[in-house]
């Protein structure tokens, strides 16, 4: 096995200038179980970051299902296979009877690239909102639609970014900035195609509107001949508790939604789920075809982390620990002043850490925080534009004794911040 910095110095000579490392000192994990990351000396993580295994890192029955299928055949979706059929048949009792088809790909890039080329091929728009630190995939075009991509970031052409829903801040101004925005676009002659949003607001700093705001934000936007597009890549799978996905929070029905990262646990698939008549439109006007997206060995993957989801009730796992979490840290802020707030929903989190009493964001903190966490063997994670929320994700199965040992580790680190 290669030594840390053996590794270290391989990436720095043979990979791209792109990629980025987690933490100061970078973590080389090299084994993960459940909710546990094992470095290559042997020391064991509690990773409270990584929503990509959703149902816990090497599930086993995730692995077998890979592995009895990757043994019998792996092919595209031009020849007829049970798997994929299987899969979106019973995938797609999840979601409301409105959506009933799918399409499968390999990332969350992918799923939200396909929904934006239905969404404008449908409404005949090519205006889209999003907001001004989203994060929505890697491919051209989304990445003009990803201002949390960095400082290169270069905002694509009949793209409208609007202020998220900031509910610590500016409350009940986010369906006031759709509005604004689908002005704007008329005034300009662009006629809007979606507005497309991760229904937690992740990159943004994680956030949850309320119904009535989120709904008149759809509203607009259906009004203005545009769809609404959810992004449930991180938010959805049942991690915020309350319900399966996180657009049903709001009582809004998307058009199209796009998943990704948790649905193999790990593997690459992905999909696009919605309105049958949407996708027989698109399909009449062009094709799409994806070489991996849906083979037999993803579906495989995927429907053993639907089954496990059902069968260890993690969603219901998500709410009743993402309850003592939120309520551990509300604890924790009373105690300490950095704590501006606190919110989220089921093991979705966010912690905004602020300098002042006029709450002016502390990304050097909040660094502190997330690299001290890391020395003491537990994994988070800091988001939002200012990159002082404490992004708190863990996977599916983090259970109330997990939840004690990031809360005890936590005050800890506070207790230590430098004044």
């Amino acid at each position: 096995m290669l030594t840390q910095q053996q590794v270290l110095e391989g990436r720095q000579q043979w990979l791209g200038g792109g990629y980025r490392l987690f933490y100061q000192e970078p973590l080389h994990v090299v084994r993960g179980e459940g909710v546990w990351l094992y470095d290559s000396e042997g020391r064991r993580y509690l990773d409270a970051y990584n929503n990509v295994a959703s149902v816990g890192h090497c599930h086993p029955a995730v692995v077998e299902a890979i592995a009895t299928q990757a043994a019998q055949l792996n092919t595209h979706t031009r020849y007829l296979n049970d798997a994929i059929v299987e899969f979106a048949e019973d995938f797609l009792t999840e979601f409301p009877p409105e959506l009933r088809n799918l399409t499968m790909t390999c990332t969350g890039s992918e799923a939200n690239d396909l929904a934006l080329r239905v969404a404008r091929q449908i409404t005949g728009g090519q205006g889209v909102l999003v907001t001004r630190w989203a994060y929505h995939g890697v491919t051209s075009a989304l990445a003009g639609l990803s201002p949390s991509l960095g400082d290169g970031f270069e905002q694509g052409k009949n793209v409208w970014l609007i202020d998220a829903p900031d509910t610590f801040r500016r409350k009940g101004a986010f369906a006031d900035g759709v509005e604004r925005a689908l002005e704007e676009m008329k005034q300009a002659g662009v006629k809007p195609a979606a507005l497309l949003l991760d229904t937690i607001f992740s990159s943004d700093g994680v956030f949850s509107p309320e119904q009535a705001e989120m709904q008149r934000a759809v509203a607009r936007v259906r009004a203005a001949g545009g769809l609404f597009i959810a992004d449930e890549v991180q938010p959805g799978f049942g991690r915020t508790g309350s319900q399966r996905w996180g657009f049903a929070r709001y009582g809004v029905m998307p058009d199209l939604v796009s998943l990704g990262k948790p649905m193999g646990n790990g593997h690459p698939v992905a999909g696009l789920v919605g309105r049958p008549e949407l996708f027989a439109e698109f399909g009449r006007r062009q094709r799409y075809f994806n070489t991996f997206g849906g083979n037999p060995v993803s579906c495989r993957a995927a429907h053993a982390v639907l089954q496990v989801l059902r069968r260890e009730k993690l969603q219901q796992n998500a709410q009743r620990t993402g309850e003592i979490l939120r309520e551990g840290l509300l604890k924790l802020a009373a105690r300490y002043p950095v704590i501006g707030d606190v919110r989220g929903d089921g093991l979705f989190i966010g912690v905004e850490l602020v300098s002042d009493q006029h709450n002016t964001p502390a990304p050097e903190l909040a660094a502190f925080v997330v690299n001290q966490m890391r020395h003491k063997q537990i994994l988070i994670s800091a988001t939002g534009p200012a990159a002082n929320v404490l992004k708190i994700r863990p996977p599916l199965v983090f259970q109330p004794e997990h939840a004690t040992l990031l809360l005890e580790t936590l005050a800890g680190v506070l207790a230590d911040i430098p004044l």
